[in-house]
């Protein structure tokens, strides 16, 4: 742990992404990675009709699953994420197999779309603060042969993403074009969240 984190215990990361704790890390901040039991359709079923939008759900989620693993590890304060992907009004989830991501990205070929990245801090059972954030990525047009190589190279890994990309690996072949921070787009706004973190006494200012 970095002399800048100043709460006793380390943070914790409601999330299994190992890109999300490599952030961390790389802000000094070593997070213990705690992920969350959230049911993540229930939570989105569960949501008023103006929230169930795309940054809305991520929005939400990070919240549930900062304030699900807070209340397990009341001593810590958890940091939470979550992102959505929206072609224009149509939200995706992560593809269920090789065949669902091959439409995916057939899709979302010649395309932007959007990356809306949820982040939240919770403290034993109870939210603290939420962000999201918001990047567009233009994905080049793909042909049927490239997309048939990209899933033969990336293989599980394209069910771990919605969109069947990991744009911080073999996913940035795909694109053309990116607006936004860099760790939005890999599913974690930094910067807003440090600066919460500094609000809230947590890390040195």
């Amino acid at each position: 742990m970095s002399g800048l984190w100043l709460e006793q215990a380390p943070p914790a990361l409601a999330s299994k992404s190992e890109i999300r704790a490599q952030i961390l890390r790389d802000a000094g901040l070593a997070p213990e990675v705690r992920p969350s039991q959230v049911d993540e359709r229930d939570v989105e079923a569960r949501l008023d009709p103006a929230d169930n939008t795309p940054p809305g759900v991520a929005r939400a989620l990070a919240s549930a699953k900062a304030v699900e693993v807070s209340a397990r590890y009341p001593d810590r304060l958890v940091i939470g994420a979550d992102q959505t992907l929206a072609l224009g009004a149509e939200r995706f989830t992560k593809p269920v197999d090789a065949a669902a991501g091959r439409e995916q990205l057939l899709r979302l070929s010649g395309r932007t779309h959007s990356l809306f990245s949820g982040v939240a801090i919770a403290r034993k059972g109870q939210a603290l603060w939420s962000f999201v954030d918001e990047a567009r990525l233009t994905m080049r047009p793909l042909s049927a042969d490239f997309i048939e190589a990209y899933l033969t190279a990336a293989g599980p890994d394209i069910l771990k993403s919605v969109g069947g990309y990991q744009f911080e690996g073999l996913g940035a072949h795909l694109f053309d074009q990116v607006s936004g921070d860099f760790r939005t787009v890999l599913g974690l706004p930094l910067l807003p969240l440090l600066s919460a973190l500094r609000d809230m006494g947590a890390i040195r200012a």
